[in-house]
């Protein structure tokens, strides 16, 4: 069967599969039952049904809206064995879209999502970026022990960014162990998050992981699929990491299904993993329109191998603005050269500059998404399945504006790798904090996709 992606253009494509009828998983009828099943397009993500078994596709789509409302009918009877405790975590590349829409600041934006989810019954809501922090300082230090290692081992270079699922998949079930090799091990924000939420904040609450219901806000559908992940499952309490995923569009649907008007909502403050903290203003990393992987990476790999202490990176776009490349230079020689490869097309050209050893870089920042996160198919869309660019373009705005900070400064994280992880190097690090990625054997139906 023909790759559906080969011919793909970015901004079209839109052959759609229906979700799951109403009445799967979701019998009891509430104040919520008149919502439209979710249809998924194609173009949402690369997990299209040619690397995505009927099974994945089922648990994809029920992780909708009715799940987050079927936990909190669950939570209203009066059997408090079965209640949960529901956390939302929100991706930061969401916070934009909710503050561009509602023509609110982001720190508004999120105080008015908070306070929304709680008038529902939602008890914690944190923002994902102490996760982001976690998977920043892991892929850095790691890029500089594959850098190390270059001459000792065939795949230690080039490093491939691991926090898109889109990617993640396409290498894992179209591409061999050549390329999977080369991604770092460091878990994407969400898992992290999950990580945090079940495993750090559950014994802080004296709660078994089950008895939480981990929900994440994100900009795309297939961070849904990378919930479902077999390594991000616990046997011993039965517990995914991450438990539903809704996009950011999916929240709006609810607050129109509610007709919830934004500026009535009350402001409530976003919750913290720590005790009773509450978390202050909104703060992302460096990096235009992504977590900033290569911008925090490149910075401490120049400082660490070369000791030079680099303060702006300069960007150069090459075959497109969603292909772009930085180096280092030091005595006249480029010692780093990263790239950033957004987009399907972009990626493709980059596997097959690899395959045929003529690749240059030693990291890519790799998202399946022309443009970044921010243009995730799950919020920055039209009724018609669009992009909407003049509301990507106040989101990046929203972005840019936001201060950084560096993830090496955040104390909370200092802290939680010597109590919680027990050490930088430690044992648990590699088991919370990283996975495995490699080649899947394809099921007799998928092993003649092309490419």
């Amino acid at each position: 069967q023909e790759c559906s992606k080969k011919q793909k253009n970015d901004d079209t494509q839109s052959t759609s599969v229906d979700a799951l009828s109403s009445g799967d998983g979701f019998e009891e009828k509430n104040e919520f039952h008149t919502l439209a099943n979710a249809k998924i397009l194609l173009s949402d993500c690369l997990a299209c049904d040619n690397c995505m078994t009927s099974e994945e596709g089922a648990r994809v789509f029920q992780q909708n809206q009715k799940e987050l409302f079927r936990i909190l009918n669950l939570n209203k009877k009066c059997d408090t064995s079965k209640h949960k405790v529901l956390a939302v975590s929100i991706c930061l590349q969401s916070l934009p879209y909710f503050a561009a829409k509602f023509n609110l600041s982001v720190n508004d934006a999120v105080k008015k999502l908070c306070g929304f989810l709680k008038s529902l019954g939602v008890h914690y809501v944190f923002d994902t970026t102490i996760a982001a922090d976690f998977s920043i300082l892991e892929s850095q230090r790691e890029f500089v022990q594959r850098y190390q290692r270059r001459n000792q081992e065939e795949h230690a270079l080039p490093m491939f960014a691991s926090a898109c699922p889109g990617w993640i998949r396409y290498a894992e079930r179209v591409l061999t162990n050549l390329v999977t090799s080369h991604i770092c091990t460091a878990k994407s924000p969400q898992q992290i998050m999950g990580s945090l939420v079940k495993g750090y904040f559950a014994r802080q609450q004296n709660l078994s992981p089950d008895k939480i219901f981990h929900v994440i806000v994100a900009p795309c559908y297939d961070k849904k699929l990378e919930a479902l992940r077999e390594d991000f499952y616990t046997a011993l309490y039965n517990s995914q990491e991450v438990d539903c995923v809704l996009t950011s569009g999916e929240i709006v649907q609810i607050m129109e299904q509610k007709n919830v008007s934004m500026k009535d909502v009350t402001e409530v403050a976003v919750d913290s993993l720590f005790d009773e903290i509450k978390e202050g203003d909104v703060v992302r990393h460096d990096g235009k329109r992504s977590d900033g992987y290569l911008e925090h990476i490149f910075k401490h790999a120049a400082k660490e191998l070369f000791g030079m202490d680099v303060k702006e990176i300069t960007y150069k776009a090459l075959k497109n603005k969603d292909f772009q490349e930085v180096t280092l230079e030091k005595d006249g020689e480029t010692v780093l050269r990263f790239a950033a490869a957004y987009g399907f097309r972009n990626i493709q050209n980059m596997v097959l500059k690899l395959k045929k050893g003529k690749f240059v870089y030693h990291f890519v920042e790799v998202l399946a998404c022309p443009g970044g996160c921010l243009n995730g198919k799950g919020q920055a869309q039209t009724e018609d399945g669009k992009p909407d660019k003049a509301l990507l373009n106040q989101m990046e705005e929203v972005y840019a504006a936001i201060p950084v900070r560096l993830p090496e400064t955040n104390m909370h994280v200092q802290k939680m790798y010597q109590d919680w992880l027990e050490g930088v190097d430690s044992k648990k690090v590699q088991e919370t904090l990283h996975t495995k990625y490699s080649a899947v054997n394809q099921t007799a139906s998928s092993l003649d996709i092309k490419w």
